[in-house]
């Protein structure tokens, strides 16, 4: 009995730390978590083993063991992380005591729920590889969607319930009702901890779009402003040119190279700002292409430019912001890592086939790079909701029937974003 409390100690808590690393950080545990997960399985039944504990304290202490290694060496959230795992603890022994006693009523005895019998054992493992099937299904669908997990949580918590109230109906075994109303009540208790669980991961959701938008809202103000001075400018020196015109006259007619030469370059540096500027008549482009520009020039590094950019199309700034803005913030992230100064460039095209808008990023990149189903996966350590700007992308693009795919070939990571649009008709 103890090597099979030892085995399905350490098989709970691996398997936990697989699904805190899938709903909360995405990728696999690291192998140190894995192994002081399986120590801590083994510390903690042979405790149990020696010291005759309820299953009530392995219970809490294989929760708290689960919810330290998924926050030290998983960065996970300390808080979501016991969330999950007490719920899953109790969802673990709950179906357990389902099982076992579902074949005390199909084989007629009581001996499925009497520990230490080898009944037990064979309903313990049931139970564990039961567990290990759902896992394993839930890990291998990598584009399962959030909502799709939640139903399948509450499709599993809901046939618990079904199942406690159909084994309180039965006469084949008796069942003490106060170990009936307990079950009763955690299956209740398991069904609102997987819609209080769901509801916080979208209003996490919720909080994340509603940033997003704060900073394109944010970035179209500081677009309005910047495009407005850029403009004054321009109308300030086609407004004097006629002045500047006749001034130079004068200096040239009177033989003043050297101030004539001096007045031309004072003319320049505006001059010299407005052409050295890209311009393709959407202002959201604009300022996001020559600040990123600015941004890699004081870092030592070079942003290419080539667009070709319809105007008066059906897509909205905050969608090209979202897309273009989290594409580049990428790419200069990535080039900004690499220590070979010619590699450090970042190429942006922008061209319009029929009415399909391509916008591609390809940058040189030094880190190894993690990319799955044609997503990137963040390289990020912190915890958190990392790499919801592809993700943010990603959403921007599907509202114009697109997509955004990142591939790697040799030393270059591209992403590619693709947009139908449609003209708008201007008065």
């Amino acid at each position: 009995m103890l090597a099979t409390n030892i085995l399905v100690a350490s098989l709970r808590i691996v398997i936990c730390l697989f699904m805190i690393r899938r709903l909360l950080v995405a990728g696999k545990p690291e192998k140190r978590a894995i192994l002081l997960g399986i120590a801590g399985g083994v510390v903690i039944a042979c405790g149990m083993f020696l010291f005759q504990l309820p299953d009530f304290y392995q219970m809490g202490l294989e929760a708290a063991g689960i919810a330290f290694l998924a926050k030290r060496f998983q960065r996970a959230d300390g808080r979501m992380s016991l969330f999950i795992s007490i719920f899953y603890e109790i969802a673990v022994s709950f179906w357990q005591f389902l099982i076992a006693a579902g074949l005390c009523v199909v084989f007629g005895s009581e001996r499925f729920l009497a520990k230490g019998n080898i009944c037990n054992v064979a309903a313990i493992w049931l139970t564990h590889f039961l567990l290990i099937l759902i896992v394993c299904t839930v890990l291998k669908r990598t584009k399962m969607e959030q909502k799709d997990g939640f139903r399948l949580a509450a499709m599993i918590a809901l046939m618990g319930f079904m199942a406690v109230i159909t084994l309180s109906e039965q006469n084949a075994i008796a069942i003490a009702d106060d170990t009936l109303d307990m079950w009763m009540i955690l299956a209740m208790v398991l069904l609102v901890a997987v819609l209080v669980f769901h509801m916080n991961r979208q209003y996490e959701v919720e909080k994340e779009v509603a940033k997003l938008k704060s900073e394109q809202a944010e970035l179209l103000e500081r677009d309005y402003t910047e495009l407005n001075r850029a403009y004054s400018v321009n109308a300030k020196l086609f407004h004097d040119f006629r002045n500047h015109m006749g001034a130079l006259r004068q200096l040239l007619i009177h033989k003043k190279y050297d101030e004539a030469l001096k007045y031309i370059d004072e003319l320049h540096e505006p001059i010299r700002e407005i052409t050295d500027a890209v311009w393709t008549g959407e202002e959201t482009v604009d300022y996001l292409i020559n600040s990123k520009t600015a941004i890699a020039e004081s870092e030592q590094m070079k942003l290419l430019v080539e667009v070709e950019f319809p105007r008066y199309t059906n897509i909205r700034s905050a969608d090209l912001c979202a897309i273009l803005g989290n594409l580049l913030d990428n790419a200069l992230e990535a080039a900004r890592k690499v220590k070979e100064p010619e590699k450090r460039t970042v190429k942006l095209t922008i061209r319009r086939i029929n009415h399909m808008l391509v916008i591609k990023v390809e940058n040189f990149f030094a880190e190894p790079l993690s990319v799955e189903c044609g997503s990137l996966k963040t390289t990020k350590t912190e915890a958190g909701l990392h790499g919801w700007g592809l993700k943010s992308a990603q959403t921007a693009a599907e509202k114009y029937d697109g997509i955004v795919r990142t591939t790697c070939e040799g030393e270059i990571f591209r992403a590619v974003a693709t947009l139908s649009y449609h003209r708008i008709e201007t008065k």
